[in-house]
């Protein structure tokens, strides 16, 4: 419970969490998330809960926003997958709007939740290795490449791309349909698998000026994405909180005891990265205490390597089949050792293992 909890709409997402997502987080891992999940988004204002008031946003703030991560990643990690690939672009959009950009016709049905977006942002990070390629064309541009993956494939009807133009290291951030130019190929997975993660190829993909949400060179990009790999996000903490519910439901003494050591680490952890997160938001410096900020995100991380490894010890041999959540949550928490993995983030977590 945390103060967040006592919003009405955060109690509303509470609940559709609890009641609706977790009983069915099993079943969605192995058979994907459904279409009807979507229809549900829509009905607790989910698609747009970042959006401005006259799109029929929710008006919530920094904190009720991560609560809203955390309900939804501890109830069902791949619909909060999906679902995490499309808010944050929503929010996105809602700043570029506050600050005058006009918005296409695709970008106001997206802040409307109209749209369900896939993203499409982070092969720029592997940038000139592998990327999307930008090229510029009369009243816009052509995107071009495999996007490595894209969460929510069938439920989307549009992306959220990053690609680069090389010749001048500019980022071009579109929007775009889902079309016959849009081609999906199965991506397998050990984690996330309910997820609709697909690898996807865009052959060259036309994008009008209006739909450019932002260009920027790539040393600014690269300073943006510190805050989003370095930062540990909510998604962390939702997970590690089902994780030690659970472990506290435990017959066994000594896993309520783990539960117990292990709850009030986690809140610590939890209270450092937000702290950390919002100074470096205030300051406006994305490398504000960065060397802080990755190191609580490995001990985030092997908090979540240990606890869920303990509930697949309470549970024996039960906890390794497909009808127990203790492997679901442990290969969760795999997912999240290279979600949003930078180099910098990769060497600090291997630095701590080689210790």
């Amino acid at each position: 419970m945390t103060a967040a909890d006592e919003d009405p709409y955060v109690a509303r997402v509470k609940e559709f969490a609890e009641h609706i997502l977790r009983p069915a987080a099993l079943h969605t891992d192995r058979h994907g998330v459904p279409p009807e999940r979507i229809t549900e988004f829509a009905s607790l204002h989910l698609l747009n809960h970042a959006a401005p008031p006259e799109f029929g946003g929710a008006a919530i703030g920094r904190d009720g926003d991560r609560r809203l991560h955390e309900l939804i990643a501890g109830g069902c990690f791949n619909t909060w997958l999906v679902w995490a690939q499309h808010a944050p672009m929503v929010g996105r959009l809602a700043l570029a709007h506050k600050g005058g950009t006009p918005l296409s016709d695709l970008g106001r049905d997206v802040l409307h939740g109209r749209v369900v977006l896939g993203a499409a942002i982070s092969d720029v990070r592997r940038f000139p290795d592998q990327f999307i390629t930008a090229t510029r064309r009369r009243g816009g541009w052509t995107f071009t490449g495999t996007i490595s993956w894209v969460s929510g494939w069938g439920l989307n009807s549009a992306l959220a791309v990053a690609a680069v133009d090389g010749s001048t290291q500019t980022v071009v951030t579109a929007l775009l349909p889902v079309s016959d130019r849009t081609h999906a190929t199965h991506l397998g997975l050990a984690a996330v698998s309910g997820s609709r993660t697909e690898r996807v190829t865009l052959d060259d993909v036309f994008v009008p000026d209006a739909d450019v949400i932002a260009q920027q060179s790539l040393t600014d990009w690269r300073t943006e994405d510190l805050a989003t790999a370095g930062d540990t996000r909510p998604q962390y903490f939702g997970l590690a909180d089902t994780v030690i519910t659970e472990l506290g439901q435990e017959r066994h003494p000594v896993a309520r005891q783990v539960a117990a050591t292990w709850r009030p680490r986690v809140a610590q952890l939890r209270a450092d990265a937000y702290e950390l997160a919002d100074e470096a938001k205030a300051a406006g410096d994305e490398r504000h205490r960065i060397t802080e900020r990755v190191a609580t995100k490995v001990a985030v991380g092997e908090a979540l390597a240990t606890i869920t490894r303990a509930l697949v010890v309470a549970r024996s041999g039960r906890g390794i089949t497909l009808t127990d959540t203790a492997q679901l949550h442990a290969r969760s928490a795999l997912f999240l050792l290279v979600q949003g993995q930078s180099s910098d983030v990769r060497d600090a977590q291997l630095t701590n293992l080689a210790r």
